[in-house]
């Protein structure tokens, strides 16, 4: 195993919470990775900002600026390519990646999702919880595959629902420690490497994943 550390580009539609998270982890040598390059898909939000100061490339690449879907895809994989990651993070990534992001780095994408899959996918995950009556939610780190939350997952975190939670109150919470999760899970897998066998993926020094 190399000890350069994992070259990760990180795909952002906001604030950048995440990406903050991920630099600041970063910043300590025994991390093993580096943030390389950060993708948006909206010009003039603030995690480019957050890139910028860290002195981290970024590239844009808005939907609105292609004519149709399939070129948008050709055009998200183009740029991605072009920065050579080991890993791709979506970190509040707001579009579904299309086939050609996905087979190109198939195996090395990963999302986050504020539940704990498979229970509660989808776009309100927080609020079909809390609606549900469940007790305990959390956050799932997964690798990222052509279903909706379907794909393997690498890191889950508990989170207590309380009495008088709200879908708001309750969603802050689970960023706080989606945010962590995302970190640390990013750096095992940068620094132990990882294996997908169907749905189970192993972390650990004899599973590194070839690109």
């Amino acid at each position: 195993m190399t000890n350069e550390p994992a070259a990760i580009v990180v795909m952002i539609s906001g604030a950048g919470t995440t990406l903050a998270a991920l630099l600041d982890a970063a910043s300590d040598p025994a991390y093993g990775a580096r943030v390389i390059g950060v993708v948006s898909d909206r010009p003039g939000v603030a995690g480019l900002d957050i890139a910028a100061a860290a002195g981290v490339p970024t590239a844009v690449v808005a939907l609105t600026d292609f004519p149709s879907r399939d070129l948008w895809d050709a055009a998200v994989v183009r740029t991605l390519a072009a920065f050579g990651p080991d890993l791709v993070v979506l970190a509040g990534f707001m579009k579904i990646l299309g086939a050609p992001s996905l087979e190109r780095f198939s195996g090395r994408i990963v999302n986050t999702h504020p539940a704990l899959l498979p229970a509660y996918p989808g776009a309100h995950g927080v609020r079909d919880a809390l609606e549900g009556g469940a007790k305990i939610t959390g956050c799932t780190v997964m690798i990222v595959d052509a279903g909706i939350d379907t794909g393997p997952i690498v890191a889950q975190a508990a989170v207590e629902i309380r009495d008088n939670d709200t879908e708001d109150s309750l969603h802050e919470r689970i960023k706080v420690v989606e945010r962590a999760l995302v970190a640390d899970t990013v750096g095992r897998m940068a620094r132990a490497g990882w294996n997908v066998t169907g749905r189970v993926v192993r972390l650990g020094p004899d599973t590194k994943e070839q690109p």
